[in-house]
């Protein structure tokens, strides 16, 4: 089985469900319980071949949650970026420390990507 496969990233999508940090189970307590704007997320969602830490598929609109070990990634992050934008999606980043700082803030800013975004697509 190849890394793109299907089945793959449907393992690994079950696996970091499992394996959520403290940040991304903050979030999708907000995200799941509070649905801001109204919508829905799914978590640890494979687009192509990546797996999304938060995705509305209605609006196109990743979340992704960057810990200290992404300053050490920066080429991989990119790439997957650029694949998510030619996919259409709009990713929107956030640092796991402003998470666990300022989670309220966090959830308003998903908030107004996701309202400037159903206006675009208005």
């Amino acid at each position: 089985m190849n890394e793109r496969s299907p089945d793959h990233s449907r393992d690994n999508s079950r696996t970091l469900r499992q394996t959520s940090t403290r940040p991304e189970q903050l979030i999708w307590s907000a995200l799941r319980s509070r649905r801001p704007g109204g919508l829905k997320f799914r978590r640890q969602h494979s687009i192509g071949p990546f797996v999304t830490d938060f995705v509305c598929l209605e609006l196109k609109l990743v979340v992704e949650l960057d810990g200290g070990y992404h300053d050490y990634v920066y080429e991989a992050d990119k790439e997957r970026q650029e694949f998510l934008e030619a996919e259409g999606y709009h990713v929107a980043r956030f640092s796991n420390e402003d998470v666990l700082r300022e989670l309220e803030a966090v959830v308003e800013g998903i908030r107004q990507v996701a309202v400037k975004l159903r206006k675009l697509t208005e």
